[in-house]
């Protein structure tokens, strides 16, 4: 078996690979990233989340239904959503 990962291992990997084409971040509820957490580590991750963004080395956002997590300098500016929305460049 291989060694276990750190949680600050964990989460940057479950960006990583639970992302999608569309975005760079993912959303803690619906990608299973706090089930999977939970079922690997024991616990909530919320602790290890909110102290990753507090070090510098995650972003986060608040969204409906919970948190977008980015790796840092991936999460977009407010503005760029707000062009995409809207068709501008």
């Amino acid at each position: 078996m291989s060694e276990k990962l750190s949680k600050e291992d964990f989460v940057l990997q479950a960006i990583k690979k639970l992302r999608s084409d569309k975005s760079k971040g993912i959303h803690v509820k619906f990608s299973g990233f706090n089930s999977a957490f939970k079922e690997y580590f024991g616990e909530e991750a919320r602790a290890t989340v909110d102290k990753m963004v507090a070090e510098g080395k995650l972003q986060s956002r608040f969204v409906k239904g919970g948190v977008m997590i980015y790796l840092p300098g991936e999460m977009p500016e407010q503005r760029d959503v707000l062009d995409q929305i809207l068709g501008g460049a």
